[in-house]
């Protein structure tokens, strides 16, 4: 039986999402703690690949079991087995071709950035103490609008077959000083959003112009993209499948 795990994680600690032969991934932790609590060999599959230390306020991934699983119960005992920057919260039933990854509709980043110094905030938010011109950064966001390869925002020497993502919100918020970016497309490439983010934050120091960012994404060159800001402000928001309420998302 295919079951589908919604669970979250602070990515401070972890090497990203995805199995690493030397490092400690997200992946590796779940994969030890289902089949060590339903003492079988589990592997589980994410909907995405978070980078190193970034995190995830939502994320799906699915796995197989021989087993008919109570929810409630192991939701209990996975919290108790799992370390303190992983919870669970539901485990779901599904179809037996249900796929986390390939299924998935659209993915929602956010990127965190405060601008005055704050002792509590500062491991899962960037702080920049410059000024930065929202509106000019909201208005080079909607350019995202006109394109679909984003090869300039991609990391260097990734296997992908395509650069092609279609773009469905990109917006800046601001609440005092604390600056959010939210960005939703059907599918991210490697490195994409922080390198976004980077590139609008220069446009917002007076660094790029409007036209400037425009240009930069039809050069299709990651090298003359702005800077990939730090991963500890980046988070995995939400995560949509056709088959899922929006009460289960």
């Amino acid at each position: 039986m295919r079951y589908f795990v919604k669970f979250a994680y602070n990515g401070k600690n972890y090497h990203g999402w995805q199995m690493q032969p030397d490092a400690i991934s997200v992946q590796e932790v779940f994969n030890k703690a289902l089949s060590t609590l339903l003492r079988e060999n589990i592997e589980v599959v994410g909907a995405g690949r978070t980078d190193a230390g970034v995190h995830a306020q939502q994320m799906f991934a699915h796995f197989d079991s021989n087993q008919i699983l109570n929810s409630a119960t192991l939701v209990k005992r996975m919290n108790s087995f799992l370390p303190k920057d992983i919870v669970v919260y539901d485990f779901i039933l599904m179809h037996n071709e249900a796929h986390a990854r390939f299924d998935a509709v659209s993915r929602t980043y956010q990127y965190h950035i405060h601008n005055f110094k704050d002792a509590f905030i500062h491991e899962g938010s960037w702080y920049q103490h410059q000024t930065l011109d929202v509106a000019k950064m909201n208005e080079a966001a909607q350019l995202l609008f006109n394109y679909i390869d984003f090869e300039c925002f991609s990391k260097t020497h990734t296997d992908v077959n395509t650069f092609n993502c279609q773009i469905k919100q990109a917006f800046w918020t601001q609440n005092q000083n604390h600056l959010v970016f939210t960005i939703t497309a059907d599918r991210f490439l490697r490195n994409m959003v922080r390198a976004i983010v980077g590139t609008l934050v220069n446009v917002g120091l007076g660094k790029l112009s409007i036209a400037g960012f425009q240009e930069v994404i039809e050069s299709k060159s990651r090298k003359k993209a702005g800077f990939s800001v730090p991963a500890h402000g980046l988070y995995l928001t939400q995560v949509i499948y056709p088959y899922l309420n929006n009460e289960n998302n």
